[in-house]
């Protein structure tokens, strides 16, 4: 055990080597840690799929006249915490100022755990004059060390944390733990690498138990160029793999060990084909730079090439499965892409209207394609005439990702078919007493 410590916290250099290169900062862009897929695609589907658990523990608490208790595990720079706070009301009418879930007054106590010893010193370079909210390090693989009294309500995780359990045996007496140390009602996130991402394709093998961990390198924060010329530098990461057959043994063995029902509320995969990796075709030479593309969508006043977006997915054979769905993202986003492209040709801007041939959206599409469609249509057809602010580039592109997001976010299913596979989990004791 003491040999796989001290393995875990050599590799935490690699977080520190990527804070000290800058591209960690708390930016938006085209680039970094904090790019803009990070902000507007990866950490908003994942606060739609928590937003209504959420919402049900916050009633929970009040219910109880108790605020709201947050253990964040491998916080990082307090990451866990600014997704969670971005969390807002669902549907918040238009006039309404504070849309946020977690308010001041809803907000007890958050606990960030970490590592990473440089990381931690960002958040509390940020976040400590809170009282609330305080960070320690600790190795969560070695078990969560809680006092006798100190109870939370949310266990989160984010952005991969919980591959950092490259033996599955601390990962279920992780959750052993929490399902014992909850006293009456919680919700448990897990966030994971997706075991059939298409960024490493390579990695697929249906043998699972040959291949549980991967090699990971932190080297998608580079441009190409300085990512090259680095490369015998960068440090790697031994990160776990996770299908959702696997991560749902590993519960049920935590419930039955605990003798506490875990119960999983919701699965979701998070960016499919825009993961990290896309970029940088480190495991998988027919990856294409779809992040870097789609960046380019939600970046203020740059114009991006459409067709730099669109998408040639290679089977792979043996996986019949995966190439079907594959296949079908793939199709359904060239749609969309395409379409929009048609109907910026064919708007007339000086006549405010569409005088080309606008294309037929088929039937037998999938229904959220169709609507997706419908709306872009209307988008161009109602702001493609304005003259200055740069339509194009500010307000119809950036709606196309936001398109492209909800298309990619209803076509999957959790299976672990994306950079991210998050598991979303209840403790409910209050029965049983």
């Amino acid at each position: 055990m003491e040999q796989e410590r001290n393995s875990t916290e050599e590799q935490m250099g690699a977080y520190s080597e990527a804070v000290q290169s800058g591209l960690y900062d708390k930016k938006s862009g085209l680039t970094g840690k904090y790019d803009n897929v990070r902000r507007y695609w990866e950490d908003e589907i994942t606060r739609v799929n928590l937003r209504p658990y959420l919402e049900k523990l916050i009633r929970h608490q009040r219910d109880r006249m108790e605020r709201l208790r947050i253990l964040d595990l491998g916080c990082g720079s307090a990451d866990g915490y600014e997704l969670l706070k971005g969390v807002r009301q669902q549907d918040p009418n238009l006039h309404q100022i504070e849309i946020e879930l977690i308010t001041p007054e809803v907000l007890g106590r958050y606990k960030g755990v970490d590592l990473n010893k440089d990381l931690l010193d960002q958040a509390a370079a940020i976040y400590g004059y809170n009282p609330k909210m305080t960070f320690d390090i600790g190795d969560f693989c070695d078990g969560l060390d809680l006092d006798t009294e100190e109870n939370f309500d949310l266990y989160f995780t984010s952005f991969g944390t919980c591959s950092h359990h490259n033996d599955d045996e601390t990962f279920v007496q992780m959750m052993v733990e929490i399902a014992e140390n909850t006293m009456d009602y919680s919700i448990v996130t897990c966030d994971w690498l997706g075991r059939w991402s298409y960024e490493w394709q390579s990695l697929w093998t249906n043998e699972l138990e040959e291949l549980k961990n991967m090699d990971y390198v932190v080297s998608y924060i580079y441009e190409k160029e300085e990512r090259e010329r680095r490369r015998d530098e960068l440090q790697h990461l031994t990160l776990r793999l996770m299908s959702r057959g696997e991560a749902e043994k590993l519960v049920d063995e935590a419930s039955q060990r605990s003798g506490v029902e875990i119960k999983a509320l919701r699965w979701f995969d998070r960016s499919a084909f825009t993961g990290r990796h896309m970029d940088t075709a480190d495991y998988n030479q027919y990856a294409q730079p779809i992040r870097k593309a789609v960046n380019s969508l939600h970046e203020s006043g740059v114009r991006t090439n459409l067709e730099s977006l669109m998408i040639n997915y290679m089977p792979k054979k043996g996986f019949d499965f995966l190439n079907s769905y594959f296949n079908h993202v793939q199709m359904c986003w060239n749609r969309l892409v395409n379409f929009t492209d048609q109907l910026m040709q064919a708007y007339d801007e000086d006549k405010r209207r569409y005088m080309g041939d606008i294309p037929e959206i088929p039937a037998s599409y999938p229904e959220v394609l169709k609507d997706l469609m419908l709306r872009l249509k209307t988008i161009i057809e109602n702001v493609g005439w304005i003259e200055t602010g740069l339509p194009r580039e500010n307000i119809i592109e950036p709606q196309l990702g936001y398109a492209l997001r909800n298309l990619v976010a209803h076509l999957q299913d959790g299976q672990g078919c994306s950079h991210g596979l998050v598991g979303v989990f209840q403790i409910d004791k209050s029965n049983s007493k």
